[in-house]
């Protein structure tokens, strides 16, 4: 009977480290899973960013789909409209509807993209830099077509002749080839003109200042180059230094607002 009795005291007293270790196990789940919620509701509260964008950005190509066919001949002007264009391929023009669509949709939409992103970030900011942050949002949409627009007005009417009529070779246009080229590049450098604005944003920030930028300017041509090189087509001269001057323009005015934005 002794023995059972110890025995039974052996096994309640396993039982309770048992459940003590347990229990010492749950309390230290419970602290890193306590520890990692702000982690968790940060990525949560991304996630539905980034859907609204997304939902706004499929909304506004919609509506640019509706239009396409009428910018669809407007872009073909400078290569001499649709009867200048040849199509080799089934999908080929369906393509074509699409990019420009969605170009039309990421141009509409870029107001709701930058305000998404700044609702994400505007938690962690102060009241003047939350002012600053809302400041910039409309300029934003504004450099961004700014920049389409001097793609559309300055660059194309220099690059396409160029491009068509190097060597004196008859070129027949592909409405892929073509349509490609613009877009990207629009795209491309309206995007560049976003610089000034970023690096402004920045400066209010406290991340960077004008002294920094003006520092590194042999490090932004370099990469402006590179930049260039991979948004134009070929790697001519012209086309190049048509796409470097305004980024290194942009670069230049990004070290003034910088400076500007530095400043108390």
């Amino acid at each position: 009977m002794k023995q059972i009795g110890l025995k039974d005291k052996k096994r309640r007293a396993q039982w309770r480290n048992y459940l003590s270790a347990f229990n010492r196990a749950h309390n230290k789940a419970k602290q890193k899973l306590d520890a990692s919620l702000p982690l968790l509701e940060h990525i949560n509260e991304l996630r539905k960013r980034l859907f609204k964008a997304l939902g706004a950005v499929v909304l506004t190509t919609a509506i640019s789909a509706y239009f396409a066919s009428q910018v669809i001949d407007y872009l073909a002007g400078p290569i001499g409209g649709r009867d200048a264009l040849v199509s080799i391929e089934v999908t080929e023009n369906i393509a074509i509807f699409m990019r420009v669509s969605l170009l039309g949709g990421l141009l509409l939409g870029m107001p709701v993209i930058v305000y998404q992103i700044a609702r994400f970030v505007l938690p962690g900011l102060k009241k003047n830099e939350s002012r600053w942050l809302f400041i910039g949002i409309p300029f934003a949409s504004i450099l961004f077509a700014g920049g389409m627009g001097f793609t559309w007005f300055v660059m194309i009417p220099t690059a396409v002749p160029f491009l068509t009529t190097f060597l004196d070779i008859t070129t027949q246009v592909r409405p892929q080839n073509y349509f490609e080229f613009i877009t990207k590049l629009m795209a491309w450098i309206g995007l560049s003109f976003e610089m000034p604005l970023i690096a402004f944003i920045l400066a209010k920030f406290k991340i960077i200042t004008g002294k920094q930028l003006l520092k590194g300017w042999r490090y932004a041509l370099v990469g402006i180059s590179i930049l260039a090189a991979t948004i134009t087509p070929t790697v001519d001269p012209v086309n190049m230094g048509l796409v470097m001057l305004p980024l290194c323009g942009l670069y230049i005015f990004s070290i003034f607002l910088a400076w500007i934005g530095g400043r108390n």
